[in-house]
């Protein structure tokens, strides 16, 4: 066919971050073609093969291009296309197709947005920033964390009797929630359900911020189209009927099909469709490809100055004594029981470790504490030793759950735990650095005191758990990936952003061919960016002092100790056992409070293990929490499930009643 006699077809192409959407109409208005693929980051592929698809389906022709998406700008720039924003690309549908819709929610594959249509006025269009919570990957980590397919969720959901409140504002967050369900023999539909909820409770409240969600509401992007149970949270949440919203038949090309129409209100100049096969095939530069200079420095420059940085830095060892040394029976016991671990410490009568445990939760700490304490027995036994426990702390994520069940003396705040342990490391400690599974601590010192405290927020970025998960998908060992990470040479610079959105980013830089070890010492750089300018938000690096003490598991690795010190070019130290060091502060704290005259056997401790337990719904409020009480053999109880302390509280302190201060003043100075 002669090239003026073509057909020709105004195309929208949305390229997310994590799929492909082409669609083509004619000028009349009509679908010619549309095609939906997810990309794995080989973009340029995806788009070879939707384009060859559609010469399949519609032969050679004129194509009039507009572009969207996260990674639209630079194509379009290479083919000369248009570019507009997503949510432009969407509002001008709206418009022109649903005139009568007020409110827009689309969720796409790390991103989600809000329109907002009022007569007369600009459309009010608001995205989500730093943070994929309540996005498409948000749901795909939910399956692959079940061990599921993604196309099981809805079936899954359809089957749910409960919800249960899991934290959709960071996916690392979400996974102790989800793994402290399945523990508790939570079906995964119930997950499942409790999960599609948490996205339109975070949607909602990031996005809508206080403005009235009217009807007629649109809903749209791949989440809503092949997740009809999303759509009933929503309605649920929301309060909604079913006519009150539109979810179209495409609701994945919504943005895709706004470019079409723009591209239609606006001729420009058309490229043959053969033509972009060609360049697609055969150019050598990629136009999806990012740069892969801006590298950042080798930690160590090679593996004998690994090594001598090593021996260097290996000094400050906790006092230890084996248990044939041991001078007396009776100890102190510290536990930390954290969001993803269990760490036991046990001190001899002269404050020396004689035992220590580390645990994996698996999403249930109370076992996890039985087990280290079982363990601790056989070990106590092997050795001939009648242990009793004259001093007993916990602190951490589970301290009030543990305090309660075993009787423990005390529970102390973590951040008074690590203090005390790290003073044992540096007497003169001017700031503690702890990261933990998914909790970040910052504390200043001053004059042997905390001045200042700071921790990360809604977000775990940079923190153990992050670092694990991507261990695993990259099928490292998390020691081994520790490893090869001190002896990268061209750490990739990945950036501080969410472990969701740096997810693409690890994938971009496998595709480009970045060695796995320049991934792991990215990362690397990417915990300590993040403390430094996301949480501590450090303006001058002499606020830090110049004794610095890092702590938790996630400085077992090495290679985020180094690169703390490059950022910084301050010293560091770390004691043997920085994974232990919030067991070690609280049993030091339970030595030096001990209480004269008690005492327990390790066996008494254990029997802790048989309890009852029941769910009741709250009724304290609209929110009906489902709470679990737990009822242990000590006459204690504890309460699971509940998100405030008004009806079911856990607080076990004793309180005082506080002083008049302008009383007390007065007195002072007048009587």
């Amino acid at each position: 066919m002669d090239k003026k006699n073509l057909p020709k077809y105004n195309v929208g192409i949305d390229i997310g971050s994590t799929t492909f959407k082409l669609v083509a109409v004619d000028d009349a208005g009509n679908q010619a073609f549309s095609d939906y693929r997810r990309h794995n980051t080989d973009i340029k592929q995806a788009a070879r093969e939707a384009y060859e698809k559609m010469y399949h389906y519609l032969g050679d022709c004129h194509l009039n291009i507009a572009m969207t998406g996260s990674v639209g700008m630079g194509y379009a720039e290479k083919i000369g296309a248009r570019f507009v924003q997503e949510v432009i690309a969407s509002a001008e549908y709206i418009h022109q197709k649903y005139p009568e819709v007020k409110t827009f929610i689309d969720i796409g594959g790390e991103d989600s947005k809000m329109i907002f249509f009022e007569q007369g006025k600009i459309p009010d269009i608001r995205m989500n920033g730093n943070c994929a919570g309540g996005t498409g990957a948000f749901i795909d980590q939910t399956a692959a964390l079940l061990e599921i397919e993604t196309s099981q969720l809805n079936q899954l959901a359809l089957q749910a009797k409960n919800i249960y409140p899991i934290a959709s504002r960071c996916g690392v967050f979400s996974k102790t929630d989800i793994q402290n369900l399945a523990s508790r023999n939570v079906s995964k539909s119930d997950i499942v359900a409790s999960v599609f909820h948490a996205v339109a409770i975070q949607v909602v409240s990031s996005l809508a911020k206080g403005t009235d969600i009217l009807p007629k509401i649109f809903f749209c992007g791949g989440p809503f189209a092949f997740l009809s149970e999303l759509k009933k949270a929503f309605i649920k949440v929301l309060d909604l009927k079913e006519n009150d919203c539109i979810l179209p038949e495409n609701a994945e090309l919504i943005p895709a099909s706004g470019c079409a129409v723009l591209a239609a209100s606006e001729q420009r100049a058309t490229i043959r469709l053969t033509e972009i096969i060609y360049l697609i095939r055969f150019q050598k530069d990629d136009p999806f490809a990012s740069s892969t200079e801006g590298r950042l420095p080798a930690l160590f420059a090679s593996e004998a100055d690994f090594s001598q940085w090593k021996n260097d830095k290996l000094v400050h060892f906790v006092p230890r004594v084996n248990w044939s040394e041991m001078e007396g029976e009776d100890c102190f016991l510290g536990v930390d029981s954290g969001s993803t671990t269990t760490k036991l410490v046990l001190l001899d009568p002269n404050g020396k470790l004689v035992f220590q445990e580390y645990l994996r939760n698996k999403g249930d700490s109370f076992n996890a504490f039985l087990e280290g304490l079982n363990h601790l027995k056989a070990e106590s036994e092997r050795h001939g030793k009648n242990i009793r426990i004259v001093g007993s702390a916990a602190t951490g994520y589970g301290e009030n759950l543990i305090q309660t069940a075993f009787n423990l003396q005390h529970g102390i705040v973590e951040t008074i735990a690590h203090f005390l342990a790290a003073q044992k490391v540096s007497p003169q400690v001017s700031f503690i650095l702890d990261i933990g599974g998914q909790d970040m601590k910052a504390i200043y010192i001053e004059n042997g005191n905390i001045n200042q405290l700071e921790i990360n927020e809604a977000c775990s970025s940079g923190c153990g758990s992050f670092i694990e998960n991507f261990a695993n998908m990259l099928n490292y060992p998390v020691t081994e990936f520790a490893q090869i990470s001190c002896l990268a040479q061209r750490p990739c610079d990945l950036g501080t952003r969410c472990t969701v959105f740096m997810n693409s980013k690890v994938k971009q830089a496998m595709r480009e061919g970045a060695a796995v070890e320049d991934i792991a010492a990215g990362f690397s750089y990417s915990v300590i960016k993040n403390c430094l300018f996301k949480v501590l938000k450090i303006k001058d690096i002499k606020e830090l002092g110049e004794h610095i003490v890092v702590q938790g598991g996630t400085f077992k690795n090495l290679s985020i100790v180094r690169a703390l010190e490059l950022m910084t070019g301050k010293e560091v130290s770390f004691s043997d056992i920085p994974e232990l060091m919030g067991a070690y502060g609280a049993a030091l704290f339970a030595k030096e409070q001990r209480i004269e005259n008690q005492g327990v056997s390790l066996s008494e401790l254990i029997t802790s293990q048989q309890y009852t337990s029941q769910f009741d719904h709250c009724k304290g409020c609209e929110n009906a929490c489902l709470v679990k009480t737990f009822h242990f053999p000590n006459g204690n109880v504890f309460y699971s499930g509940n998100n405030c302390e008004k009806v079911y509280s856990n607080k076990s302190e004793s309180f005082v009643k506080g002083n008049n201060q302008h009383t007390k003043k007065y007195k002072l100075l007048f009587k």
